[in-house]
């Protein structure tokens, strides 16, 4: 019996598609990395008999950087990266080991079926699969194939069955123009980003952003919207005329015409255009004409348009959009939401996606309606060749999902109803009256049959005056003339919805990458979502790109990001060769930024202008270990330490607060120490500003504080404070927070666990001494007497936090409230020291890890 290794890319994808391909008939198994799921059962393939696992990744298992000494911004020069720099392929999610995940359930396998998403991506990360389990995979015959690639749209039993049957390959191309964009965004936004944000960051105070970061999509896409801001800000109202008529046909009624000249920007002919018109007392009718019209049925639904809708109408933002849709579609709501096509396939199943729906009350009526008189075929639209448009594909409640997800799926139902529904047919009046000289005219529409507007009742035509029943030669008296002065008003800043039109028509990003950066240029500081999610730049998104202009006008144009994409799409065709594309784009943007570092300067003074230097900006706060004057702390993003008086500036933990540490000194460098804190929920430690930035100490990494310091006789270090090895991460130590009292604790220097005790004690001091059992260094306390939770009135006792039977009961374990997940004491990258190299420092032994003490804090585990 052959084994079959099938690969989707989500596990609740996986587990839908084998529930389809076993019917029912599996069993399921937590895979090795706890995030994946494998799903096994016996089934026939290819003709034989087969044993079939299904399991699936979590999005990307690779991910392109560079190798390790070139992420170092200070040791590299950002030039490098466009061609010296070479890159690696890491694993995306480390504390997922997918890669030894996926070779331990592709060992011994017979063949791979891959059921990634079927665009680019998906495409990419069939590759990524394939060279994690090809090599542990059984050595066919020569002759025999074993890589199989499915392709579907829909997660149902038609589609799914289908793809089955119909087995593929995966496509290099398409892989390789990932690889190729990929090392294109990394390579120049890298660099830029680093260039430009150490040099602005070095000068100025608030700045108010971490990263000033540049894109070859990103940057386009905020160019859009300074350049609206531009038109704003150089708009100059100009008065302009209208004149205004009232006509009653009837005694009690009036009819408002429209002037046929529109407006005049001259006020003394407006004037005599009132004048010779106020004579005349009757409007004669000069024509009146009839004609049925047709508001047409919407194409069928792409990303790009559900993307617009849902930000312009829904008040969404197409990042969230997208994530609403990627779970509809995996839940088996909706058809694969990332498609370019506006166009059903002809053997598409229109009338059984529509049957779905004829129990929903909110539409029931119109579906059964079509159902019982015939659907009309959609629209011809656009055919990409990718998916078919986005349609529902099961009946949803929506108690079933949720507020957002109900509203996009509503939408995304109500729209295909109406790509099946009949055209919107009325029937149009115009009337056209002269009054004197001047001509005058009125539009009236009835509506005849509503059509698709039933359905998307928004669409509907708005009610009109109603004009009355009247032939040329009649005569309808005057009833107000008069001269209106208005102003022409500058457009408003742009919508998201604008904003995905102009990307989509620039060719900036893809559909599936247009909410990306989208969500970037909002993430950095660069736009505010303002009310009706219009984008409005800020100071430094406007001076970015006023400053690209001076410099390089196609560094902000989305001309030169366009022509990139047609050449990644001619590599996804085979038209193209990966290598030759990517060294030539590499080229261009090489020079480019050799000219935007000559040039700097241009951008340099409208920062100026717009920006505080360091020296002017923040607050007194401790005192420089060289010069012993005070050094500013500025708090803008990213905080930091500055000295005007040696012109250095230090980094600071980021997303916490920071105040002087007792006006107490680093015995190494004589800086005054501070001390960072995320709150009282959260974790606390001092650092001295010099060594933060520049390690004392061979084993020690820039970003340290002193509760990873090693200095042997230092009372803030870890070597006189650390308890104990943490008791969930790899390479932590538990140190005492002494600044905690009287709500004492210890935290772990690399995660972000929390272990509370010892509450109103009056002291707590890390003994010399350890514990016989862990090796923990025992803890001396001593409690207030009216407080003390020891027995016999005892106020002292010293024993080990975690094998002493009287601490037991005061110890509580928590994670700490960690104010952003970046922060590099939370569940990041584990740094630093391992702790499994004989001794603690200070010559003290690793304490050991005993499985009591796990059980003994997994009971106050919260």
């Amino acid at each position: 019996m052959r084994t079959v290794l099938m690969v989707a890319e989500k596990p609740s994808l996986a587990q839908s598609i084998a529930k389809i391909l076993s019917r029912g008939n599996m069993s399921s198994r937590k895979g090795l990395n706890g995030a994946c799921s494998v799903h096994e059962y016996t089934g026939s393939f290819i003709g034989q008999s087969a044993h079939f696992k299904m399991t699936s990744v979590c999005g990307h298992v690779m991910t392109l950087d560079f190798i390790g000494k070139y992420n170092s911004w200070d040791k590299v020069d950002p030039a490098e990266l466009f061609s010296k720099a070479p890159t690696e392929k890491k694993e995306a999610n480390p504390k997922l080991t997918m890669v030894k995940f996926l070779q331990v359930e592709g060992r011994g396998c017979d063949c791979i079926v891959l059921w990634l998403d079927c665009d680019k991506e998906g495409e990419n990360i069939c590759f990524e699969v394939l060279d994690a389990v090809l090599p542990v995979m059984n050595k066919p015959p020569s002759t025999e194939r074993t890589i199989y690639r499915a392709k579907f749209s829909s997660i149902t039993d038609t589609d799914i069955c289908n793809a089955m049957n119909h087995l593929g390959e995966p496509n290099r191309n398409e892989a390789l123009s990932v690889d190729a964009r990929q090392e294109l965004d990394l390579r120049i936004g890298c660099a830029f980003t680093r260039f430009q944000t150490k040099y602005f960051q070095g000068k100025y105070g608030n700045l108010d952003s971490s990263l000033i970061s540049f894109g070859p999509c990103q940057t386009p896409t905020l160019g859009f919207c300074v350049e609206r801001h531009d038109k704003i800000q150089s708009f100059k109202p100009e008065t302009y005329w209208v004149l205004q008529a009232k006509v009653n046909p009837e005694k009690e009624s009036s009819l408002t015409l429209d002037w046929d000249r529109v407006r005049v920007f001259d006020r003394e002919i407006a004037q005599m255009f009132l004048n010779i018109t106020k004579t005349a007392r009757e409007a004669k009718v000069e024509s009146v004409s009839k004609k049925e019209k047709v508001k047409q049925r919407p194409l069928a639904l792409n990303t790009v348009e559900m993307l617009r809708v849902a930000s312009a109408a829904l008040g969404m933002g197409p990042q969230h959009a997208m994530q609403i849709a990627e779970r509809l579609y995996t839940q088996g709501y909706i058809s694969y939401p990332r498609t370019e096509t506006t166009h059903y396939p002809e053997n598409f199943d229109l009338k059984g996606c529509l049957r779905q729906q004829a129990n929903n009350p909110y539409w029931a009526e119109t579906v059964k309606a079509l159902l019982s008189e015939g659907i009309n075929r959609p629209r011809k639209g656009h055919d990409a060749g990718d998916h078919p448009p986005i349609t529902p594909m099961k009946a949803a409640t929506e108690v079933e999902l949720g507020g957002d997800g109900w509203r996009l799926y509503e939408y995304i139902t109500r729209h295909f109803i109406a790509t099946v529904s009949a055209d919107c047919k009325y029937l149009q009046t115009n009337i056209s009256f002269s009054i004197g000289p001047e001509r005058f005219s009125c539009v009236g529409k009835v509506v005849t049959s509503p059509g698709f507007t039933e359905i998307m009742p928004w669409h509907s035509i708005p009610l009109e005056e109603s004009l009355p029943c009247c032939e040329k030669g009649d005569l309808f008296p005057v009833g107000e003339i008069k001269l209106l002065e208005m102003q022409t008003s500058p457009p408003d800043y742009l919508t998201e919805a604008e904003l995905i039109t102009l990307m989509e028509k620039h060719g900036i990003g893809t559909d599936a990458s247009i909410p990306v950066h989208i969500n970037n240029i909002c993430q950095r500081n660069y736009v505010t979502v303002e009310s009706g999610r219009r984008l409005k730049p800020t100071n430094l998104g406007i001076v970015l790109v006023h400053g690209y202009y001076k410099i390089d006008a196609e560094l902000v144009l989305p001309t030169i990001r366009s022509a990139v994409e047609k050449q990644l799409n001619l590599i996804a065709l085979g038209k193209a060769n990966y290598h030759q594309v990517l060294e030539h784009t590499l080229d261009i943007f090489k020079r480019k930024f050799h000219y935007f570092v000559d040039s700097i300067a241009g951008m340099d003074e409208l920062m100026e202008v717009s920006f505080s230097p360091l020296a002017a900006t923040g607050k007194p706060l401790s005192r420089c270990g060289k010069c012993h004057r005070f050094m500013k702390y500025i708090q803008a993003k990213p905080s930091r330490l500055h000295c005007s008086h040696c012109d250095d500036t230090y980094s600071l933990p980021q997303n916490g607060t920071i105040k002087l540490y007792k006006e107490l000194r680093c015995p190494l460098d004589d800086f005054e120490l501070v001390l960072w804190s995320s709150g009282s929920r959260g974790k606390s430690y001092p650092l001295c500003p010099y060594c933060y930035n520049h390690p004392p100490f061979r084993d020690m990494k820039k970003g340290m504080g002193c509760n990873e310091c090693t200095h042997p006789t230092c009372q803030h270090s870890l070597s006189m404070l650390g308890i104990g090895q943490c008791v969930e991460c790899e390479n932590g130590v538990l140190v005492l927070d002494s600044t905690s009292g009287p709500k004492w604790k210890m935290a772990c220097n690399k995660c972000n666990v929390i272990v509370h005790f010892f509450e109103n004690a009056h002291k707590v001091r890390v003994s010399p001494e350890t514990c016989d059992l862990c090796d923990a260094a025992l803890v001396d306390v001593d409690f207030n007497k009216a407080k003390s939770p020891l027995p016999g009135d005892e106020t002292q006792h010293s024993g080990c936090v975690f094998c002493d039977p009287v601490f037991q009961d005061l110890v509580e374990l928590k994670h700490a409230a960690m104010r952003h997940p970046m922060h590099r004491g939370g569940q990041g990258k584990r740094q630093g020291r391992g702790r499994g190299k004989g001794r603690r420092p200070g010559g003290r032994p690793n304490p050991k890890k005993p499985k009591d003490k796990m059980a003994a804090l997994a009971a106050y585990f919260v």
